[in-house]
């Protein structure tokens, strides 16, 4: 009777180990838990940066289309597989694009307004009022680790929000570390990261709060994700030392 006790207590205290180790708190789940405390400055409007990679749609249009013409690429010209019917043009490694007409155009590092202002300005030359009609096709993101759909994402705007893309991405899973988000991002050529704290409302005054093109969003497993792994396929040796432990008191105390 004293050894199946003995056994009985010792898998209860295995079990409550278990239990513990999976257990969460809401400061560590919820995002933003102190939102009610937050103050908001009057919000500024994002903008994204032009860089190398970028695929770029530009329309020229005036008064007079037929002048126009020369300043449009052909409607099969420079297309992609992704991108089809849209007429577009690669921001190279040096950040230039090749314009009709006007030539080499440095488009990097200027927002979407500045490089339209920059191609009005020049077009003006030989157009009356041109009008340019500009976008970014390609902005894409990546989210990876504990979220429902890991992948790389594309949105048909300018502009997403961290908060908005974990939600292409289905959300985080249970297991993911809300408070150590990692954002890899490239800034003129150079490589950058940091860690973003979902918890914290604060966050979303950070300059990681709208993301990038090309940004890398890597959710960590939290420390429960992280033991299962290592307690899934162990189980078994665990309960069967537990087993021999319990066999030796037994005989020791006999």
């Amino acid at each position: 009777m004293n050894y199946l006790k003995f056994k009985g207590c010792l898998l209860l205290c295995t079990a409550v180990v278990l239990m513990l180790q999976s257990c969460g708190s809401r400061r560590t789940i919820v995002y933003a838990n102190n939102i009610q405390q937050k103050t908001y400055e009057e919000a500024t409007q994002y903008e994204a940066i032009l860089q190398p990679d970028d695929l770029l749609s530009i329309q020229v249009l005036g008064e007079n289309q037929e002048v126009t013409t020369p300043f449009n690429l052909p409607e099969m010209g420079q297309n992609d597989s992704q991108h089809r019917n849209v007429r577009t043009y690669l921001v190279d490694n040096e950040g230039y694009i090749d314009f009709p007409v006007l030539g080499r155009m440095q488009m990097a590092g200027l927002t979407r307004t500045q490089a339209r202002e920059k191609l009005v300005a020049a077009l003006s030359e030989y157009i009356v009022n041109p009008t340019v009609n500009f976008r970014i096709v390609n902005f894409k993101v990546s989210i990876l680790g504990e979220v429902v759909r890991p992948g790389t994402y594309e949105t048909q705007g300018e502009r997403i929000t961290l908060l908005e893309a974990l939600g292409q991405a289905g959300d985080m899973t249970i297991y993911g570390k809300r408070d150590n988000v990692l954002l890899i991002r490239e800034t003129e050529g150079k490589k950058t990261h940091a860690r973003v704290d979902l918890t914290d409302a604060s966050f979303i005054d950070s300059p990681y709060y709208y993301l990038k093109q090309n940004d890398v969003v890597y959710v960590e497993p939290n420390k429960t994700k992280i033991h299962s792994s290592t307690i899934g396929p162990d189980i078994t040796i665990i309960f069967s030392g537990i087993s021999l432990l319990t066999t030796l008191f037994v005989i020791l105390t006999r």
